[in-house]
């Protein structure tokens, strides 16, 4: 996971590495399709690459794309990487894979909209502004058999992305448990998460989720 990242971009972290080696157990054949949403670096679309998947990345941020166009030529991998909003650049398409580490961290309010640098982690009240998008119009992109694989915190409910998967039609479970240590953004806001109830009272660490979910018709 030695990627090059530009200033601006998400760089990869705990969360990455745990999606990283669900997507390298997952089996699928050379030549699948595989699209990465959200994919900062594109270390998870280059994870995809390196096993003959055909990847499309996508990214809001232009210096995201930029960084997962650069570090897919330094590894000589045949990634498509493309500007757009979740799903926008690949309309009309399916794949077999979807993978998606996006924003899952609960926000205060008064923040207002993510911009900037925090694009890339603030996620409204709930943890879910891009999550719960995800859940919904991913299912339609997936083929019979196909699969997508989310990483998300404990904190932004994998309760609300199973319900919502199983609702489209998908078989869905948690697949993979991380527990890590607060980063910069979860040490600043822990006072608001503990008046939220999203944490205990010492609690110094979070829990990262894989939920897989698949099409099986």
């Amino acid at each position: 996971m030695n990627a090059l990242v530009l200033p601006g971009v998400y760089a990869p972290q705990d969360d990455t590495a745990l999606l990283a080696e669900v997507i390298a157990e997952e089996p699928y054949e050379p030549g699948a399709e595989v699209l990465d949403v959200g994919t900062g670096s594109g270390t998870l679309a280059l994870t995809a690459a390196r096993r003959g998947a055909r990847v499309t990345a996508v990214d809001v941020s232009r210096r995201a794309v930029w960084t997962a166009r650069l570090n897919a030529w330094l590894s000589r991998l045949p990634v498509r990487a493309h500007r757009g909003n979740l799903f926008s650049p690949v309309r009309g398409r399916s794949f077999d894979i979807i993978v998606a580490n996006p924003p899952y961290v609960p926000a205060p309010e008064a923040r207002g909209v993510p911009r900037g640098r925090s694009r890339a982690w603030d996620a409204g009240d709930d943890g879910r502004l891009v999550l719960d998008r995800i859940c919904r119009d991913a299912p339609a992109l997936l083929r019979p058999g196909g699969v997508l694989l989310i990483v998300h915190s404990a904190l932004s409910d994998p309760d609300r992305t199973l319900e919502l998967l199983r609702a489209a039609g998908l078989k869905a479970a948690v697949v993979r448990r991380r527990w890590i240590s607060f980063g910069p953004v979860l040490r600043a806001r822990q006072g608001w998460l503990r008046e939220r109830g999203l944490l205990g009272g010492t609690e110094e660490r979070e829990e990262l989720v894989v939920v897989r979910a698949e099409r099986t018709l």
